[in-house]
C-alpha cells in the first residue's frame, strides 16, 4: 500500500474527502516526526511506539575496495509494534 492508497482507504473509512484525509494523515505524520526529532516517544496504544535511538560510530568497509572507513555516529528512528498490532498480524484472538 502506498500513500495514495492509504489516503483513499482513510477517506472511505472515515467518510472524509480525499483532500481532508490526506491533510489529516500529513498532520499526523508531521506531528510524529517533530516529536521523535525532539527526542520524545510517540506511543499509540494498540498500534506501537515511535522513538529515536543512537547508533555509535564504527569502522566499516568500502565494499568496492575493501578499505576500512569510519562511519560517524548517528541518530535513528525505531518503531516497536504494540501487542494488539502483533496479535492482529499473527491472527491471534484475545
Amino acid at each position: 500500500m502506498n500513500k495514495a492508497e492509504l489516503v483513499a482507504a482513510i477517506a472511505d473509512e472515515s467518510e472524509l474527502s480525499k483532500a481532508k484525509a490526506e491533510h489529516a494523515l500529513n498532520a499526523a505524520l508531521d506531528t510524529i516526526k517533530k516529536a521523535v526529532t525532539k527526542g520524545d516517544n510517540v506511543q499509540l496504544i494498540g498500534f506501537g511506539t515511535f522513538s529515536s535511538g543512537k547508533r555509535a560510530a564504527r569502522i566499516g568497509r568500502n565494499p568496492k575496495t575493501g578499505e576500512a572507513i569510519k562511519i560517524a555516529a548517528s541518530k535513528t528512528v525505531k518503531f516497536s509494534a504494540g501487542k494488539a498490532f502483533k496479535d492482529s498480524v499473527n491472527k491471534r484472538k484475545k
